[in-house]
């Protein structure tokens, strides 16, 4: 029996946390911009901290588990 929900989680955070696909956290010209398809290092950097931020509450504090088999 395998646990795919850490896998599952990690998987959507990083698609919907991708900067520039739906949003970006600092933006080239304003705090948030949407859609843009552009990064910078400082994006990269806010997007990570907030995805480790998620995915530790997912995992960790709540504890989200998906078995199959």
């Amino acid at each position: 029996m395998a646990d795919w929900g850490p896998v599952i989680i990690a998987v959507v955070l990083f698609v919907l946390l991708t900067p520039g696909l739906l949003f970006q956290i600092p933006g080239r010209s304003r705090v948030v911009e949407f859609g843009n398809m552009q990064t910078s290092g400082a994006s990269i950097v806010v997007h990570a901290i907030i995805f480790f931020g998620l995915i530790t509450i997912f995992l960790i504090a709540i504890g989200v588990h998906i078995y199959t088999g």
